[in-house]
């Protein structure tokens, strides 16, 4: 199917920024339907900790990849990379525009260029890394891959030890830096692609997502997270505030610390989602105060 007139933009940036709001206002203008390339709002059981599109939201604009999983699901971005692939194509037979909103680079990264080719990973050395987590936790694998790769350790998820484990698992495999894997050429798309990413002040990033932590804590996410004890070890709850109140609830910390470890945990990864954004030339970056308009415009 040609798609040389079709359009898919891309909104991207740090938690807490805007994004759906944004996005929903700009698909109202542009008469189309939203894919989200969020990886922590695929799942139907985190209703508060990921800040998923509101009720009222996912029935003002239709919405896709949005809590269609389940926790016990096992999910990466290659199948969404095929999935969400099927679905736009889909999609565009309808409409000349799509939007594609999230703040996940390597899933965005899947749509826009297409995954890299990875080498296959030897499961003794997987294990090995494995293991040593267990033993040495979470620190042992940020120091490893701190001195095996240190472009992906500025810009990795820290709160995820699955992405940890398989960048160490790749390096060890490999002998080369999993950062080497990334820098492939991209798959070519038979549509055109506008990346725009949201930029806003670090201070007023920071107290938004101080703000939004409490609001979650006050609509119940302590609750929640109890209620997902039983599967605290999937892939899908390796994530900021949900790991922190585990560990609450195992006795490690208390609710107010656990609480003042999300915020803190939710800033670095916001600064690795920017830095992740920075990283590409073709992405334009627009300032929150007048995104809309600036995106209008360049449109």
């Amino acid at each position: 199917m040609k798609l040389a007139n079709k359009r898919l933009i891309v909104i991207s940036g740090a938690t807490a920024i805007g994004k759906t709001s944004l996005s929903i206002k700009l698909a109202k203008h542009l008469n189309t339907e939203i894919i989200s390339a969020d990886s922590r709002q695929f799942y139907k059981e985190l209703k508060i900790g990921v800040s998923p599109p509101s009720k009222e939201e996912l029935t003002s604009i239709p919405h896709h990849f949005i809590q269609h999983l389940s926790v016990k699901t096992d999910y990466n971005f290659g199948v969404y990379e095929s999935d969400a692939m099927q679905k736009i194509n889909a999609l565009f037979q309808k409409y000349n525009n799509l939007i594609l909103v999230g703040g996940s680079g390597l899933y965005i990264d899947a749509i826009t260029k297409g995954l890299d080719e990875f080498p296959v990973i030897d499961n003794e050395i997987k294990e090995e890394i494995i293991l040593n987590y267990k033993k040495k936790g979470i620190e042992y694998l940020k120091s490893e891959l701190a001195k095996k790769d240190s472009a992906y350790y500025k810009i990795v998820d820290m709160n995820n030890p699955q992405r940890i484990i398989r960048a160490l698992s790749v390096i060890n495999s490999s002998k080369k830096t999993f950062s080497y894997f990334l820098t492939g050429k991209n798959k070519k798309r038979n549509f055109r692609t506008l990346h725009f990413s949201i930029a806003m002040e670090r201070d007023r990033l920071y107290e938004r997502i101080n703000k939004r932590v409490d609001i979650m804590i006050k609509d119940g996410l302590v609750n929640e997270v109890e209620s997902l004890m039983p599967y605290k070890h999937k892939n899908a709850l390796q994530t900021v505030g949900y790991r922190e109140l585990f560990n609450y609830f195992k006795e490690k910390c208390s609710l107010q610390e656990a609480t003042d470890r999300i915020k803190q945990n939710t800033r670095r990864f916001a600064k690795r989602q920017i830095s992740w954004f920075k990283r590409d030339k073709n992405i334009q970056h627009v300032n929150s105060k007048d995104a809309y308009n600036k995106i209008i415009e360049l449109l």
